[in-house]
């Protein structure tokens, strides 16, 4: 546990100043420095700030994706070349092709896990923080005595942290903790939290898989596969609400509440090629005389699927062939 928290360091001192600049900027137009919701705030304020910096992340995201179904008729017949070929040289080849087209169309398939996978140690950074804040050992159990943290969570701030409830429920304590002391507002409360996790997560996936895939990729074998995780993955949050604080459940909520958002905007503005959501933006642009050429083409293409193939000839008999002749 001390090799993680010290590979975090650097992004706890930085997690550690944003919340105390946000703490102070609340505190400055009259909010009491001791309250829950000043604290709930600055949290929320983290949030923006992390989220904001990774928009960058999430744009190359989209376009990574992009690319990815760009190159998936080649990846086919990668796929199809060496099918039921189970040999090492085989899989070896197979793996070799398949980096090589990576490489040409400059993506890969870990793409687009990289903005949830910044997240994560900027989310134990904050664990981290708040657990020193509220003097957590080890065993989850609380000494009452706060620590200064490694930065701007100065004693006064990690004080003031200890001491901040919401509707009655402190920041710093857990379901578990909450369960044992009785305090049902804190049961209900992160409950409440879990429940509205759980329903963001799904909803979110939910707007991707039934408006965002193309009709392609949900002939596919792996589009099923995801469908399943659709309703298995949210329920993880079940976990992060029996065993992390409050304060950090807000902070998760929060930010799928973001996802959430920029999921609708990414769908509206920048939807897959080939998926319901585009079909849509490129009527609702031809509505209004905005389309391009190119997408002009593309939208006919999808429109009228037997103009873009060609259109299939019938069998011409051989008396038939002469008479023409």
């Amino acid at each position: 546990m001390q090799f993680f928290e010290t590979i975090l360091w650097p992004l706890r001192w930085l997690v550690e100043l944003v919340l105390a600049v946000w703490h102070r900027a609340f505190t400055f137009i009259g909010m009491d420095a001791d309250s829950g919701l000043t604290w709930v705030l600055s949290i929320i304020g983290l949030v923006i700030v992390v989220r904001s910096a990774l928009v960058p992340v999430t744009v190359r995201q989209i376009k990574s994706q992009r690319r990815m179904m760009d190159l998936a008729p080649e990846m086919k017949k990668i796929q199809a070349k060496y099918k039921g070929k189970k040999d090492q040289y085989s899989r070896e080849a197979m793996s070799r092709e398949t980096m090589a087209l990576y490489k040409k169309h400059g993506t890969n398939p870990f793409a687009s896990c990289l903005p949830i996978l910044i997240q994560m140690p900027i989310f134990f950074s904050l664990f981290y923080v708040l657990r020193q804040a509220s003097g957590a050992m080890g065993s989850g159990a609380s000494n009452g005595k706060g620590q200064a943290g490694i930065g701007a969570m100065t004693q006064e701030l990690t004080d003031s942290f200890n001491s901040a409830t919401l509707f009655g429920a402190p920041l710093k304590m857990t379901f578990t903790q909450g369960w044992e002391a009785q305090n049902w507002v804190v049961v209900v409360l992160l409950g409440l939290i879990v429940i509205l996790m759980i329903a963001s997560q799904f909803f979110t996936q939910l707007q991707i898989m039934s408006k965002n895939v193309s009709d392609e990729t949900k002939n596919s074998p792996m589009y099923r596969q995801q469908k399943m995780f659709l309703y298995i993955i949210p329920f993880a949050f079940l976990f992060s609400g029996v065993t992390f604080p409050l304060a950090l459940n807000i902070y998760w909520f929060t930010s799928n509440i973001w996802t959430m958002g920029q999921q609708a905007i990414v769908i509206n503005k920048m939807p897959t090629p080939g998926s319901d959501a585009w079909r849509a933006r490129q009527a609702r642009l031809k509505a209004k005389g905005k389309l391009t050429d190119e997408e002009r083409g593309e939208l006919d293409k999808a429109e009228n699927p037997q103009v873009a193939q060609g259109q299939r000839q019938q069998p011409v008999s051989s008396k038939r062939a002469k008479k023409k002749k």
